[in-house]
Order: C-alpha cells, then sequence, then structure tokens
C-alpha cells in the first residue's frame, strides 16, 4: 500500500481555512503564523496534483475537487482523533473491547437499550456481541468471554440474577391438541410432536424442557421452531416476547395443560473469573442490570 503524501496536519489546517473563512483567521485559531498556513495549503495542493483553493476578492473558497476532498477529509480527521483517544483511554486501563455472549431466549428489546445507553459513555470501546443457547453460554464464558447472560444458573459462578422470562407452551389453533377442548395431560403431549431448540453447547448439551417424546423435532434457533408451530408442525414451550405477533395475530396459541402451562426460568448475568471488570465493563454490567429490571419489572407475569 502506498504511504499517505498528505498529513493529517495538513487537512486539519485545510479545514482551518475554509471554516475559519480564510488564511489570516485559521493562523490565529490555529496559533501559527499566516506564512506557515498559506504554505502548507500550496504544498497540499502540490503534492495532490489538485487545486483546492481560489481566491475570490479577499476570501478563499473552495474549488470543486476542494470541496470534495475535504468533506472525505473530515472523516478521516475524526476517526484519527477517536483512535488516538482511544490508545489514551488504554493506556487509562479502559478496553477496546468488551465480548458479551447471550442465551437466545433472553429479550433483546433489554439489550439493545443496555447498549443504546452504553454507547456514548463506551470512549470507542467496540461490543462484541454472540449468541447461544443453554449451556453454549456456559461454555463460552469458561473459554474467556467477559460477560453472560445464561437462562440457569453455573456452578462456581457467582451471578448477579435478573428478571425471568416467560415462556408459553403453545401450538396453531387448529392443532390437534386444542381440539380436545380441555386440560391437557402429560400424556397428551407425549403422543405429540415437540418441537426442541438444539442446545449450542458442544460438551456437555442439554434437554431443557423435552418431555421424553419420540417425536421431537430438533431446529437450530428460536425463530424457526416459532414459524415450524405457526404453520402446524407439533407445539413447544416459547419465549412470549418473541411471539407476541403470533399471539396476537391467531397463529399461535397457548396450551391449557393442568401443569406446566408457563415456565419462568431466571437468567443471570456473569462475568469472567480471571480477570476483574475493566472500566467499560462495568458500566455495560450496571446497564444490563438496570433495564433489565426496569423491562422486567414492567414485564412481569400476572
Amino acid at each position: 500500500m502506498k504511504a499517505p503524501r498528505v498529513t493529517l496536519d495538513q487537512w486539519r489546517t485545510l479545514q482551518a481555512v475554509v471554516d475559519h473563512g480564510g488564511f489570516a483567521q485559521a493562523a490565529e485559531a490555529l496559533h501559527r503564523s499566516q506564512s506557515s498556513v498559506s504554505y502548507t495549503v500550496g504544498r497540499m495542493q502540490e503534492q495532490l496534483g489538485v487545486p483546492l483553493l481560489r481566491i475570490d476578492g479577499r476570501k478563499a473558497v473552495l474549488t470543486e475537487a476542494g470541496e470534495v476532498l475535504l468533506r472525505r477529509s473530515r472523516q478521516l480527521v475524526k476517526q484519527a482523533s477517536q483512535l488516538e483517544d482511544l490508545a489514551l483511554h488504554m493506556e487509562q486501563g479502559w478496553e477496546a473491547e468488551v465480548r458479551l455472549v447471550v442465551d437466545a431466549a433472553y429479550p433483546s428489546a433489554r439489550l439493545v437499550k443496555a447498549l443504546t445507553a452504553f454507547m456514548p459513555q463506551s470512549r470507542g470501546c467496540r461490543v462484541r456481541l454472540r449468541e447461544e443457547v443453554l449451556s453454549g453460554v456456559e461454555e463460552v464464558l469458561k473459554e474467556g468471554t467477559d460477560l453472560a447472560i445464561c437462562g440457569y444458573s453455573i456452578p462456581g459462578y457467582l451471578g448477579t440474577e435478573l428478571n425471568p422470562v416467560e415462556f408459553l407452551a403453545v401450538a396453531h389453533p387448529n392443532h390437534s391438541l386444542h381440539q380436545l377442548n380441555r386440560q391437557l395431560t402429560f400424556q397428551d403431549l407425549e403422543s405429540q410432536l415437540q418441537v426442541v431448540i438444539r442446545d449450542s453447547g458442544r460438551h456437555q448439551p442439554r434437554d431443557v424442557g423435552w418431555l421424553g417424546a419420540e417425536q421431537r423435532w430438533t431446529v437450530g434457533s428460536l425463530a424457526t421452531a416459532a414459524t415450524f408451530v405457526g404453520s402446524g408442525l407439533g407445539f413447544a414451550w416459547l419465549p412470549r416476547h418473541l411471539i407476541e405477533r403470533e399471539l396476537r395475530d391467531g397463529i399461535l396459541k397457548p396450551l391449557v395443560l393442568e401443569q406446566g402451562s408457563t415456565r419462568n426460568p431466571v437468567f443471570y448475568l456473569y462475568a469472567s473469573k480471571d480477570k476483574p471488570l475493566g472500566p467499560a465493563t462495568q458500566i455495560l454490567t450496571d446497564l444490563l442490570c438496570r433495564f433489565d429490571d426496569e423491562e422486567g419489572a414492567g414485564q412481569a407475569p400476572g
């Protein structure tokens, strides 16, 4: 890759000339001599081989090429400043990245609000978000991620308890289970096709929610399960927040069971045991807890 001929300082000088209305004004703003500013811009034009300014009366005015290049240069200078700020923050112990793994059943609305609030406080810190199912979250946490939201308690870790997530037993309104017109028993369900979500863990995958029926279809995501069940293929326990529209539109209908129509697993927020929380990770942790508390309280069943 060819090295750039024009420096960031030269682009900043050109911007000052345009923004302040001339060479003298730019020199005053930059605390430099007018001859230094004039030389810098003149040298730029020689290096680029393109005229950037023309003199209109006593005022320096951008040429058509100058307008295009100046517009692009503003983003370049901004990114360079952000990079320098990030380096300073890293020197002060600020993380360049926070890695967060979340169980796919956790409500994305809570995550979006927490991450939106985190952005203006992040100082350039990136968030790497990863979705897993059941024990897949635990495995990624033990491999060294920074934060994890899991739908069960992980032995050996001290987690912060979050709000439960409501799961409903559902099927299409025309499913044979609904045609029985009575409370359903374990035996009624056992004879039907159950759609379950594949545990993304590789070492000790779990069969949470599976009733043991032989007629079981395993799918890779909650969205796929909702699509299958909404098409009349079997029944499943699905998070209410994920199927609100299908319930409202009559595509899915809750099953009336003698017991267990709803499940409310508690979720937990875990941090890595291998290193202390950095400032960005601590801010994100606080925001995740805050918005879980606000959203969860508003969506509590009953």
